[in-house]
């Protein structure tokens, strides 16, 4: 896919990108919120108005890579959680977990599009060429968005869901001193994205999970 997308492929984009981008977010506070955490649903967190989580720099990030972006985090306080340290670590894995889950449905549905398009090879190849192509690139768009932003959240640079994880299973004081970065994380986040560092890193991770959820097609 090319670095930037002609406007084609941003329109059959948006649906599958504000999908993962939400169900992201929304999967963060159903697990805080389990957990004790009311922050989410007084935020506003718990909607699927996909509004209420875009970022904007995120949102380019992935228009522009196809792979790599991010969401508006979701509030969580801490001093409700029974376990912090666990529970901060379960409420960080929900969001790729989702991410994961939903990439495997897009390439469920387009490994079996053929099903879903056969009702319309009554009406003539034209139609089912004009319904099935956008339809196809756009579940092939869902898995890869969503295995790059589940992938792409699990590095463990502050803000990330991956430095939370990090922070759970590192030892007290290496997790204090780990959590000294989080002011400069958003920093180096962005220098090591525009270096190309972190594409190099792990698009080759994105792209082969991405291959192996679609069934090779694409």
């Amino acid at each position: 896919m090319s670095f930037l997308p002609d406007l084609h492929i941003l329109i059959v984009m948006t649906v599958p990108l504000l999908a993962a981008v939400t169900i992201h977010e929304v999967a963060h506070g159903l697990v805080a919120y389990r957990l004790g955490d009311p922050t989410p649903k007084l935020a506003g967190r718990l909607t699927l108005n996909p509004i209420k989580h875009l970022d904007f720099f995120g949102t380019l990030a992935f228009v522009l890579t196809q792979a790599i972006g991010w969401a508006k985090p979701v509030p969580v306080d801490p001093r409700h959680l029974k376990s912090p340290r666990q529970d901060m670590m379960w409420i960080a894995l929900a969001g790729p977990a989702a991410n994961i889950l939903l990439a495997a449905l897009c390439g469920l549905l387009l490994r079996n599009l053929h099903l879903f398009l056969w009702p319309l090879s009554f009406l003539g190849h034209e139609v089912v060429r004009f319904f099935g192509k956008p339809i196809l690139l756009m579940l092939a768009l869902g898995v890869q968005l969503n295995v790059g932003l589940a992938i792409f959240n699990l590095l463990p640079i502050p803000p990330l869901d991956g430095s939370k994880v990090l922070m759970g299973l590192l030892p007290r004081k290496l997790a204090w001193h780990y959590s000294r970065l989080e002011p400069f994380g958003f920093i180096i986040l962005l220098l090591l994205i525009f270096t190309g560092t972190i594409q190099k890193i792990i698009l080759p991770a994105i792209l082969k999970l991405s291959y192996f959820l679609r069934g090779g097609l694409l």
